[in-house]
C-alpha cells in the first residue's frame, strides 16, 4: 500500500480510512485469485505434461501457473 504523508482534513479523515481498508481488501483478494489460478494452471499442466500428446501444452502452462504463485507471493 503506498502510503504517502499528506495533509488530510480532519472531517475527510473517516472517508480516508474507509477508502484504505476496501483498497486493502481489494489487494488481497487479487492476490488469492491469483494464487488459486495458478494453483489450477499448475494442475492442469501436470495433467496435459503426462499425456505426450498434451505436454507442448501443459509444460508451459505449468511455468505460467508456477510463475502467478510466484507473483501472488510477492
Amino acid at each position: 500500500m503506498y502510503l504517502e504523508m499528506k495533509k488530510t482534513l480532519w472531517f475527510l479523515w473517516p472517508f480516508v480510512v474507509v477508502w484504505n481498508l476496501l483498497a486493502a481488501i481489494l489487494k488481497m483478494t487479487g492476490r488469492l485469485v491469483a494464487a488459486i489460478l495458478g494453483l489450477v494452471f499448475i494442475i492442469v499442466g501436470f495433467i496435459l505434461t503426462v499425456t505426450v500428446v498434451g505436454a507442448i501444452v501443459g509444460i508451459p502452462l505449468a511455468a505460467f501457473g508456477f510463475l502467478l504463485m510466484l507473483r501472488s507471493i510477492f
